[in-house]
């Protein structure tokens, strides 16, 4: 499967890695752009946490509740904090959820959530 019509599924499975090794599985939305995923996140999540301790990941595509629904990969994310490139893939996530992504940013803008978001880029 290429990344476009990876990106035709509107959730992703991004496992991350406990030090222990133990795969710690999150349904999230994400977006391709170029030949990357971006995903987005609370500043102070578990899967934050986890990316600043290792780079490993495992993604598949999966439905809301995370059920996996097609094959997964291994591969690599990183936290990001270019912000040119943060404004891109939250382009990209805007450009994929519309209306929803709206949403979640004006909540998220109202709860002050916004400021502390972090953007993550996978490799496919």
């Amino acid at each position: 499967m290429d990344i476009s019509e990876f990106d035709k599924n509107r959730y992703l499975s991004l496992a991350t890695f406990r030090k222990s090794g133990v795969a710690v599985e999150t349904p999230v939305w994400f977006a391709a752009l170029g030949a990357k995923l971006y995903v987005f996140t609370a500043g102070n999540s578990g899967k934050v946490k986890r990316l600043r301790n290792s780079t490993k990941a495992r993604i598949s595509p999966c439905d809301m509740r995370g059920r996996i629904t097609g094959a997964g990969r291994d591969t690599e994310a990183r936290l990001i904090d270019d912000e040119a490139l943060v404004a891109r893939a939250w382009g990209a996530l805007r450009q994929k959820y519309g209306w929803q992504m709206s949403l979640t940013d004006l909540g998220a803008r109202l709860s002050g959530r916004l400021q502390k978001r972090a953007y993550i880029e996978v490799d496919f």
